[in-house]
């Protein structure tokens, strides 16, 4: 599978784990062989969780409630808790087991290293080693034990842990494989006793300066390290035991980065014929929904076959597909470059928290034993159990440089900003307020006139309100400066004696009714009867061009000069104006009038007067 490309570290955060488990596939091909010491192969598949008196309390078993710890317990497996309250400390412990397990073996060259270099790292092996995507038509088949897992379930609810205990998992893992990380995990996982430290002669710190519950975890997985190599190679001489134990203490460090928290390998006998594989759990972060991992597991593995299965712990999404792992020559008998093809199953298991993933990996180089694998690896997935605290996981954290940056200074540059950049201030008048009303006397000396309003309020500030010109009671916005008034006898004598109330608009109002501001007679009972017409006086022919009459904001005599007003003065014509007369031409007799056309006759269209 190419990581970088396709499915890169970056994108996948599960790419590392599945790097683990291609070197674990590299080291069961290159290191086991016929002198390796191997279960029978029902001992694979020979226990059933559910025969178990404590399969279905996993929880209630005496483990570590604060990291990954496994143990073996009878006719069961290998229970393994893994959760996020405590991953450890990180502290590299790779070194410091190398070189125990190189004096434990007195010294020597391991298979491909150098013996006189001083130190062995994993680099010297060329591992880890990164796996490619092998062809679709060696991607082995979805095997009726992963498939059965696609059938409709009952799930189990997740046991209640304590505040502050995070998501918790419990799994079983078969008893044919052989754990390649320490019982109590990487260093600060879990409670361990750390034991005395030997005496120096010449007083030297014994730790080199390392915690010691550093020391203490190295000195953990250097014994089991060796007990492993003990078991797969008792029937050899001590050189395989201490490259098998020695090439994968370098490898401590790089399962710890990865979140593995279980790596284990497998060597079993059947019919004669020998067959390993390679196993790995892990936790990463991953917030997606299971629908869309599955999803984007299926668009970015083209040559995956991905279902969506239903656990007793909850949905999950299985991936099955072809890998093809490389063989490192330094790790190879002949020394020699090579390439396995291995048939690999990857699980995807949501857990309670939301933005945690357990992912669980199998992978062998035998495609014959494909089904007794998958038979051993659905029960592996049936036995998981969850607990939760409650507590949704995190979301990822923020540098505390940044946060709060981004939340000050927006608060600063408002402060310093102008007023008009703020918004729009507007003055609202009371609810009594009567736009139409006089200005009184007592009001103007109040306000110290109006000079006085417009140069500043109590504080000094200019009004930020528009200044408005407020007609008298009595204008009329209508009548024509320089003049005669109407006769008494007219229509405005009528409309100001007969008790109505004045008009802007010149239209008559009865006092009984209400003054409607579009010129309309609104009466309390009854229709509407509108004003009778007015007959304005005639203006000779010899009257001046309207153009040459004095703008409508002249004052009238006795009238003091209103303030200059800034809107755009406009003619009013007069009440006869006739847009369509020509000026200096007498206008038509009044005592001729026109002839009334004939009744059968068409009225004459006379567009221009």
């Amino acid at each position: 599978m190419t990581q970088d490309v396709q499915f890169s570290a970056e994108a996948n955060p599960f790419a590392a784990a599945e790097q683990v488990c291609a070197t674990l596939g590299t080291l069961t091909d290159a290191l086991f062989d016929e002198h390796t010491s191997r279960h029978p192969a029902a001992s694979l598949s020979a226990p059933r969780t559910a025969e178990h008196p404590a399969a279905e309390a996993l929880f209630g078993l005496p483990l570590a409630p604060n990291g990954p710890v496994h143990t073996a317990l009878d006719r069961l497996g290998t229970v393994l808790t893994a959760g996020t309250a405590r991953p450890g400390t990180g502290a590299r412990a790779a070194d410091r087991v190398t070189a125990a397990l190189q004096h434990r073996y007195g010294g020597g060259a391991v298979r491909g290293a150098i013996a006189d270099r001083g130190t062995t790292s994993a680099a010297l092996f060329q591992l880890p080693v990164t796996g490619e995507f092998a062809d679709a038509k060696l991607r082995p088949p979805f095997a009726p034990a992963l498939a059965a897992l696609a059938a409709g379930q009952q799930s189990r609810q997740p046991v209640e842990l304590p505040t502050g205990a995070g998501a918790e998992v419990r799994l079983v893992i078969p008893p044919g494989f052989h754990p390649l990380t320490s019982p109590g995990g990487p260093a600060g996982a879990s409670a361990r006793t750390v034991p005395a430290l030997p005496e120096t002669v010449d007083g030297a710190d014994p730790t080199g300066g390392a915690d010691r519950a550093t020391v203490a975890a190295a000195a953990e997985l250097t014994g089991h390290l060796a007990e492993v190599a003990e078991e797969l190679f008792s029937a050899t001489g001590p050189e395989p035991r201490r490259d098998f134990a020695v090439i994968s203490a370098t490898l401590t460090d790089l399962i710890r980065d990865a979140g593995v928290r279980y790596a284990g390998v497998c060597a079993l006998e059947l019919d004669g014929r020998t067959s390993d594989a390679a196993l790995v759990i892990s936790l990463a972060r991953h917030p997606l929904p299971i629908t869309a991992l599955a999803t984007e597991l299926a668009t970015v593995r083209r040559h995956a076959e991905v279902w969506t299965v239903l656990l007793p712990a909850g949905p999950a999404a299985v991936l099955v597909e072809g890998r093809t792992v490389p063989v490192p020559g330094p790790l190879a008998a002949d020394g020699q470059r090579r390439w396995v093809v291995t048939s690999a199953v990857q699980a995807f298991v949501p857990l309670p928290d939301g933005g945690t993933v357990l992912c669980a990996q199998l992978s062998t180089a035998r495609p014959e034993d494909w089904e007794l694998y998958t038979e051993a690896f659905a029960e592996l997935l049936k036995s998981i159990q969850f607990g939760w605290d409650g507590e949704p996981v995190a979301a990822p954290a923020v540098a505390p440089t940044v946060a709060p940056a981004v939340v000050e200074e927006p608060e600063a540059v408002a402060e310093e900003q102008p007023v008009h950049l703020r918004g729009t201030p507007v003055r609202v008048p009371p609810a009594d307020f009567d736009p139409f009303a006089p200005v009184s006397a007592e009001a103007t000396a109040a306000t110290g006139g109006p000079k006085e309003a417009e140069a500043g309020t109590a504080d000094g500030e200019r009004p930020k309100g528009t200044p408005v010109m407020i007609p008298p009671p009595d204008f009329n916005p209508f009548a024509l400066t320089g003049l005669p008034s109407l006769p008494a006898d007219g229509p405005a004598a009528r409309s100001a004696g007969g008790g109505a109330a004045a008009d802007p608009f010149g239209t008559t109002v009865a006092a009984e009714e209400k003054s409607d501001p579009f010129g309309t007679t609104l009466a309390s009972q009854g229709p509407a009867v509108p004003p009778p017409p007015s007959a304005p006086p005639l203006i000779p022919a010899q009257t001046p061009p309207v153009a040459d009459t004095p703008a409508v904001d002249t004052p009238l005599a006795g009238e003091e000069e209103p303030a200059p007003s800034k809107g755009t003065p406009v003619m009013i014509p007069p009440p006869d104006f006739n847009p369509f007369a020509l000026a200096g031409l007498p206008s038509l007799p009044a005592e001729e009038p026109k002839a009334e056309p004939e009744a059968d006759a068409e009225p004459e269209h006379r567009p221009f007067g």
